[in-house]
């Protein structure tokens, strides 16, 4: 038996598009083999996910219009499972169906259905209660649907049914360390009950997802025979054999692992691309402001889009260092960008010349630097308004998650590259990037952290230590420790105490800001709703 895994980046909605790439798909494998089995990601026809797309009335009826014209042009001698979701009996599952003939000739209902996370499934879906296994070149296969391989009951429930060989169908989103956790899960599932199983995953971005494929096939015992690439689309065959009545998976191809940086830069080039491609936006703009947030995110943009595609634009102002100009520059220079230098000393003037009878007799404060900010920020939006460009903003997660950015300022914008990125991830990124060739100055890596809105002004003048700051951030935010935890730790009180504070205090901002790219595994967006208006303090 051969199988091919085909690990494709589908669109959201494009039901048409979709099923162009399943036909496609298909047709090329046939050409390798006479009767390829072909197995696609999860709800492969709507793409993943589809959300509120659910609940229009008219999904049945695109479903249905594309399972027909599938049964139709697909080539009969192969076997084609794919994902898409389908209404039987009034409800609506996440649906594994197999087309075989020019027939539709099985369905397996998802049972396990995450809601947990970014996944909201329960909101949607109604749950199966049957395994499907089905007879295949003479091999029992059984299907199961991405959750189903996180818990034991359905793959014990498809060996149980006689099942051989377990094809599971993906769309499982990228956060670091994910792929490890799939290997050993998968594996323990395959021990367990002896059986080969096949992963085949979704790869492509999708707002704040993004999904790396990583597609495999792991033996009986546990060992991975085939392994797709990651962050790019594939078509990877897997060659089953029975020998002495047991189910052998053969070497096939073995993509090298990625280490943790690399499938970290990876995931933040691929949400880039496919957000801005994926959404009809000719190109982007940023401000680059000499400092290593910007800098990383125009590296980011340049290798996702290219440099004709991205325009980088240096606004000074009086606090503006000599060393941020002339690093900004540079950046531009050695990575090929569109680079423009915009002054706003004449803008602010003039809002401040507006605003004089409303300030007089109060003295400057935060008010003035964050004026700064909306001035970069109107110049931004007004170039994107002209020439259709998505705005990037470069705010970092530690800095989102106290507050430390401006609204309307240098959080306006459309795309935020760095929104779950921890400032000490910045730094060590911006060094890995800088391994691939040159591209981040040295001395912007390495110079003391600064917003520049105040004279001689550094970020840790009002924040703990970036470090600390992140560390706090992780126990706080994704481990839902307490303050009172985190400080047993081993954390200075004051600093746990700040910390958490603003975190609790700036959900508002946080929820007026653009989406990013989701890469731990609980990051300000789909996975942390919490409300605005709330007396809970201090995470006690």
């Amino acid at each position: 038996m051969h199988i091919l895994m085909a690990q494709l980046n589908t669109v959201v909605g494009d039901f048409a598009g979709n099923m162009q790439a399943v036909l496609r798909t298909v047709n090329d494998a046939i050409n390798e083999h006479d009767e390829p089995v072909v197995v696609f990601p999860e709800l492969t026809l709507s793409g993943y996910p589809p959300e509120d797309l659910l609940l229009r009335p008219s999904l049945t009826l695109r479903v249905e219009e594309c399972l027909q014209v599938l049964q139709r042009q697909l080539p009969p001698q192969a076997w084609v499972i794919l994902g898409y979701p389908v209404r039987r009996d009034e409800r609506l599952y996440n649906c594994a169906g197999v087309i075989h003939g020019g027939e539709l000739v099985a369905e397996y209902h998802k049972q396990e259905l995450p809601n947990y996370q970014v996944f909201d499934e329960k909101r949607y879906f109604a749950a199966g209660d049957m395994p499907s296994v089905l007879d295949i070149q003479g091999l029992r296969i059984g299907l199961s649907v991405c959750e189903d391989i996180w818990v034991d009951g359905p793959t014990a429930a498809a060996a149980e049914a006689g099942a051989q060989v377990l094809i599971n169908l993906n769309a499982s989103p990228f956060h670091r360390g994910k792929q490890e956790q799939r290997h050993e899960l998968v594996a323990r599932r395959a021990q367990r009950h002896t059986m080969p199983v096949i992963y085949v995953n979704q790869v492509g971005g999708q707002d704040e997802l993004v999904f790396d494929g990583g597609s495999f096939a792991t033996d009986a015992s546990g060992h991975r025979k085939v392994q797709a690439p990651r962050f790019k689309e594939s078509l990877c065959w897997c060659e089953l054999q029975i020998t002495n009545n047991t189910v052998v998976v053969m070497e096939g191809t073995q993509h090298e692992p990625l280490e943790d940086l690399a499938a970290t830069w990876q995931a933040l080039v691929l949400g880039v691309r496919d957000y801005v491609n994926k959404n009809g936006f000719p190109g982007v703009v940023l401000g680059l402001s000499g400092g290593i947030d910007s800098a990383l995110t125009l590296a980011v943009a340049v290798d996702a889009l290219g440099a004709d595609r991205v325009e980088a634009v240096m606004m000074p102002f009086r606090y503006t260092s000599d060393m941020s100009i002339a690093d900004a520059a540079e950046q531009s220079e050695t990575l090929g960008v569109n680079h423009r230098v915009i002054g706003i000393e004449p803008i602010y003037e003039a809002f401040m010349a507006a605003l004089a009878d409303e300030f007089a007799g109060l003295a400057p404060d935060t008010t003035e630097e964050n004026l700064q900010a909306r001035c970069r920020g109107v110049l931004l939006m007004s170039i994107s308004n002209k020439k259709g460009s998505l705005v990037l903003t470069t705010g970092n997660k530690s800095e989102l998650a106290v507050g430390y950015s401006t609204l309307y300022g240098d959080m306006a914008g459309g795309f935020d590259v760095l929104k779950d990125v921890p400032k000490t991830l910045v730094y060590a990124l911006s060094q890995y990037r800088n391994t691939l060739g040159p591209c981040i100055p040295e001395r912007v890596i390495e110079r003391p952290p600064s917003a520049e809105l105040a004279p001689d002004q550094k970020d840790e003048d009002s924040l703990p230590p970036y470090d600390v700051l992140d560390r706090i951030l992780e126990l706080y935010v994704e481990q839902d420790y307490s303050a009172d935890a985190i400080i047993a730790e081993g954390i200075d009180r004051a600093h746990v105490e700040r910390a958490v504070r603003l975190v609790d205090l700036n959900e508002y901002k946080r929820r007026q800001a653009p989406i990013g790219v989701r890469i731990t595994q609980r990051g300000f967006g789909r996975d942390r709703r919490y409300p605005i208006t709330s007396a809970w303090r201090m995470g006690r």
